[in-house]
């Protein structure tokens, strides 16, 4: 059951997740408090992660122009004790989109670092079963260069394997936000669990060191350490609760 006000309805699809390993110290000045840092296997991890919305509605409400649309993130993993154990869930360092709308309300609402700029994708469907998909690829301009990520799949979708890495990345179902005023934000994110096809081959082209910062430069230019992509579903997103001031 949801936590709090629904306030976002949509579909996120096609999900292409590019998964580095990093050194924590990188990103614990990021961690909003009360949470800490997640792990597998001893490992932190950071995530590029295209994708898109489709159909999406804003308490109820389609937008005309802004149903449909890419987003691209950077993003982590933490957990938060609560009486009833531990919530597993992300914080995103960067958000792109193309609609300025989108933007604003999820900067007005979640205190998210969203930033506006050209995107564009691509999906290759198998020619004789249009359920296939042969990759997918996620582009956004930043000072006129086009940037890119992309997966190449291998095999028939399938569940992710439980206790393995891509049920760790793909399975966090809390967002945490450290807002400007240092307080921390948490709100639900609800779907059913993700079937994925494996990667086989994954690019990320990107000016690194400008858009996302010299620290991140390393770990984000050698070869992800998993791929993949995630079919994805229905998404119903609540309304954040302030959980520590």
């Amino acid at each position: 059951m949801a936590e709090g006000k629904v306030f976002l309805t949509t579909e996120w699809t096609h999900l292409a997740m590019l998964n580095y390993m990093v050194d924590p110290g990188i990103l614990r000045p990021h961690v909003p408090v009360g949470t800490e840092l997640d792990s597998f296997e001893g490992q932190t991890f950071v995530s590029v992660v295209g994708f898109r919305f489709q159909r999406a509605r804003v308490f109820g409400i389609s937008v005309p122009y802004h149903r449909n649309f890419v987003e691209v993130n950077l993003r982590y993993y933490v957990r938060r004790q609560t009486s009833s154990g531990w919530r597993h869930g992300v914080v995103f360092l960067k958000e792109i989109v193309a609609l300025p709308v989108v933007a604003w309300t999820a900067r007005w609402f979640y205190d998210e670092n969203f930033c506006v700029l050209p995107t564009c994708h691509s999906l290759d469907m198998a020619a004789n079963n249009p359920q296939q998909v042969l990759g997918a690829s996620y582009q956004w301009k930043f000072q006129g260069e086009w940037q890119r990520l992309s997966v190449r799949t291998t095999g028939d979708l399938q569940p992710t394997t439980p206790g393995s890495e891509e049920q760790f990345i793909a399975e966090h179902y809390w967002g945490y936000t450290r807002r400007r005023d240092g307080s921390t934000s948490e709100y639900r994110v609800e779907h059913p669990p993700w079937q994925i096809w494996k990667a086989s081959d994954a690019q990320f082209e990107c000016n690194v060191s400008q858009f996302y910062g010299p620290e991140f430069a390393e770990p984000l230019s050698s070869a992800p350490h998993s791929a993949f992509l995630a079919k994805g579903s229905r998404v119903s997103v609540c309304r954040g609760q302030r959980i520590v001031n």
